[in-house]
């Protein structure tokens, strides 16, 4: 069974720096594009950041040049550090496949940016 569990969120200024966390449990891990989806409320769920198995990065226009995903394969982990935070980049942060799979929405962690 495959779980998802992220961490790292919390308050932070505008213009700081968070560092998430996504660990997976399963074997989807090593073969899977995974990403990190964002959903602000009142809004959809969007996908900021992806990271492929062999570590190729793709950013939502948004983040780029500010967000950085990157994955430890030995930890089954997927990691997003976030840099020069905004007041827009406040949201719940998930991490999935992607494209995402259903059964494997997580609880997500909570970013809040204070202007």
């Amino acid at each position: 069974q495959v779980r998802l569990m992220e961490s790292g969120g919390g308050l932070v200024q505008a213009g700081g720096s968070l560092r998430l966390s996504c660990a997976a449990s399963g074997n989807i891990f090593k073969i899977s594009t995974m990403g990190w989806y964002r959903q602000a409320p009142g809004k959809q769920r969007e996908l900021v950041a992806s990271i492929t198995a062999l570590h190729n990065t793709n950013y939502a226009d948004s983040v780029k040049g500010r967000f950085i995903i990157s994955r430890d394969s030995a930890k089954n982990t997927v990691y997003l550090q976030m840099n020069s935070l905004q007041s827009e980049d406040t949201a719940d942060y998930y991490c999935n496949t992607v494209p995402g799979t259903l059964a494997y929405w997580g609880q997500g962690t909570q970013v809040t940016v204070s202007s």
